[in-house]
């Protein structure tokens, strides 16, 4: 891949991280923090795929990015998105949000397409997110992944889309209707 094309995923990372910091409800990020990652269009490793280094944080009731964004900052998102592209090549983004049911029935509300998976049903020698994801794209790539965690596994929401400005804006969508009750 060309400079051009790096600098062009940094900007569109910078536009997503510019929606996200401005309106995006800090109550959405899961405890460990949550990230937003974009692949070159040929991406093969963590290195061709962009993200927040040490993630996204909630502080004050607002949304902070922890550092900058760099290729091979996430290994965890960039293995959902390489995954994901092996499906579709035209789903380069995804982002990792709080687990909620309620989230969920307003993601259900928006008509987002969702699918789950079992990580207590993972087979021996793969890693959870290269399995997990690849169960729910066999039949395209939905808008939605998420699972309800395992032992030492967190339950997570995963939104994916065709770039970060997309998933951004799902996100302030969904970060629009939910409410305090619900989380």
């Amino acid at each position: 891949m060309t400079g051009v094309d790096r600098a062009r995923v940094i900007e569109r990372m910078n536009e997503a991280m510019m929606l996200l910091t401005e309106r995006m409800d800090a109550r959405l990020i899961p405890e460990t923090g949550m990230n937003i990652a974009y692949a070159l269009p040929d991406a093969r490793s963590k290195d061709d795929v962009a993200a927040v280094r040490g993630g996204i944080v909630g502080h004050a009731d607002r949304v902070h990015p922890a550092g900058d964004i760099a290729f091979g900052a996430d290994a965890y998102v960039a293995r959902i998105v390489i995954t994901a592209m092996r499906f579709d090549p035209a789903i380069r983004s995804a982002a990792t949000i709080r687990f909620s049911e309620a989230v969920l029935i307003e993601m259900e509300n928006l008509l987002f397409e969702i699918c789950s998976f079992d990580p207590e049903k993972e087979p021996p020698g793969v890693q959870t997110m290269d399995w997990g994801v690849a169960s729910c794209c066999r039949e395209g790539v939905p808008d939605v992944i998420y699972d309800r965690g395992a032992a030492g596994k967190e339950p997570t929401i995963r939104l994916l889309g065709e770039d970060p400005v997309t998933v951004a804006r799902n996100l302030l969508k969904l970060s629009n209707r939910i409410t305090y009750a619900q989380l």
